[in-house]
């Protein structure tokens, strides 16, 4: 039986405060993933509930790539690994499932085979009618299956976009819509396309880890050795390098400036491997590799200009880039392609085109705004804020009996 054709279950809460003395699953990216949003909430909630946080169950199939057998080896190893606290209140499951949900059989086996490996860590950890928050789309299988008292689906892009995305995943989705008693996504876009299944649905834009970010600002925080040595001024960027990233855009701002320095901090995702070729030989483009979330207010320390070249396409229209939040903390001038929800952030620059956005980065090189003044205007925007909204919207939900 699908998702979707379940009774919806009733909204309750422990207190009388949403989210407070819960247990709380949480699917989502893998806990040793670069922080996330989902990341960043678990980590407020973890201070008032105790939280399951498994990891990524495969939204797309893999490649024959060395990545993604890399990825199917350390995914078998960590199948085998305890369920273990990784934080005060955080406990981190590795679940294992067949990266497909095409065929009917295997998304049955998936299903069951998953609740199994869940229930078995609930009984362990003694989790009783917990709060189930589904930020993956594929953890649709389980809605409603795991004695939950709520389903609160966390939906913050549009998934179905993703390249190489696996068959099924979108029924999967839209039964989860339907099911979820509460749909929370992150961009307009979003909320537009996706309140057509679930009335339920709101908005709730992302927050920054401003506190964290700030520190660029401090005259403690010393620049990074691999960045101070690169020629100014340096124009920077960091998140995951994957196919949505404008890379002929990236090649065009080395060019153009090419008495300063292009600096790309991340890690290549398997989907951009051949379109980031179209930067070999740029001399004055360094790719840095991924870097500890600890040191990225030491780059951006470094950085005189942040940049956000995303390709414009179904995927990224619906995106709320959280590294552009990041970047305004850091008190860096920001350039971005025309992404709608990047329009309404203060200084933060939106090139319609390609040349627009080389004279927004020239431009943004003599701005005389300062850092102090760019961090303060996203102060308020913080993850505390966004979970006091989410209890918000669940306070509301409750006391409406929708």
């Amino acid at each position: 039986m699908l998702v979707a054709e379940l009774a919806k279950p009733e909204i309750r809460t422990a207190s009388d405060r949403p989210l407070t003395g819960r247990d709380i699953l949480c699917f989502s990216h893998d806990w040793t993933g670069d922080p996330l949003s989902k990341t960043h909430l678990m980590r407020i909630l973890a201070r008032d509930n105790r939280i399951l946080w498994i990891n990524a169950i495969a939204n797309r199939a893999p490649t024959a790539s060395k990545k993604d057998l890399s990825r199917i080896v350390r995914k078998l190893t960590a199948f085998t690994e305890p369920v273990r606290e990784v934080e005060p209140n955080i406990f981190v499951l590795n679940p294992l499932a067949i990266p497909s949900y095409g065929r009917a059989v295997v998304r049955e086996f998936n299903q069951r085979f998953l609740r199994l490996q869940v229930r078995k860590a609930m009984r362990k950890l003694g989790f009783k009618r917990p709060v189930n928050m589904v930020f993956n789309p594929a953890a649709g299988l389980l809605a409603g299956k795991l004695g939950e008292t709520d389903i609160i689906y966390y939906c913050v892009d549009e998934y179905t976009a993703f390249t190489g995305a696996s068959k099924g995943l979108k029924e999967i989705e839209e039964g989860l819509f339907r099911r979820a008693n509460i749909v929370v996504v992150s961009a307009e876009r979003l909320l537009e396309s996706k309140r057509q299944y679930n009335p339920r649905t709101v908005l709730i834009r992302h927050g920054t880890d401003w506190n964290h970010f700030r520190n660029a600002l401090d005259n403690d925080t010393k620049i990074p050795d691999d960045l101070a040595r690169l020629p100014k001024p340096i124009i920077g960027f960091h998140g995951l390098l994957a196919d949505w990233v404008d890379y002929e855009l990236i090649k065009k701002t080395a060019e153009r400036f090419a008495q300063g320095s292009v600096v790309l901090i991340g890690k290549i995702a398997v989907d951009a491997e051949q379109k980031v070729k179209i930067l070999d030989g740029v001399k004055n483009v360094h790719f840095l590799g991924r870097r500890p979330y600890a040191e990225l207010p030491g780059y951006c320390k470094g950085f005189d200009v942040a940049i956000n070249p995303f390709v414009i396409n179904d995927l990224t229209l619906a995106a709320n880039p959280l590294k552009v939040r990041e970047y305004l903390a850091a008190g860096l001038t920001t350039v971005s392609t025309d992404i709608p929800e990047v329009r309404i952030l203060d200084n933060c620059r939106v090139a319609k085109d390609h040349q627009e956005f080389l004279d927004h980065v020239a431009a943004a090189l003599k701005s005389g705004t300062s850092r102090t003044e760019i961090s303060d205007s996203i102060k308020n925007e913080s993850w505390d804020a966004k979970v006091e909204e989410l209890k918000d919207v669940i306070a509301e939900t409750s006391a409406s009996g929708a």
